[in-house]
């Protein structure tokens, strides 16, 4: 198995980064088998493109939360490094608190709403 697990879609709240919010955040090496993606459909003829890095980040953008490390950006760097029989990448990983603002929970447990019993 490539990746931990792969997910469609973006479970986290908003973050609300930028590519410059994003391009501030140092690149660190991450596992491919500790990351979920955030995405299951990949475009074969951007995979093959050597190019497909000349107009974004060089690195894949990685979303931290809730103990989870998230692939928000770069499944194609992913797997192409997969390919190469590469067992971590290089990307950069933003970690996601817990009491952000979008995320709709307060930072404080204890007046966070329960479920119904």
């Amino acid at each position: 198995m490539i990746f931990k697990l792969v997910g469609d879609g973006r479970p986290y709240p908003d973050h609300g980064l930028g590519q410059r919010d994003w391009a501030k955040i140092p690149p660190r090496q991450v596992r491919l088998d500790q990351l979920v993606t955030t995405k299951r459909v990949l475009a074969l003829d951007l995979l093959l493109d050597e190019d497909s890095t000349f107009y974004g980040d060089l690195f894949p953008h990685v979303v931290e939360w809730d103990g989870t490390l998230y692939l928000e950006d770069g499944l194609h760097r992913a797997v192409r490094a997969a390919l190469q029989q590469r067992t971590s990448i290089h990307a950069r990983v933003y970690p996601l608190p817990a009491e952000h603002p979008a995320s709709g929970w307060p930072a404080d447990e204890s007046t966070a709403p329960r479920p119904a019993r």
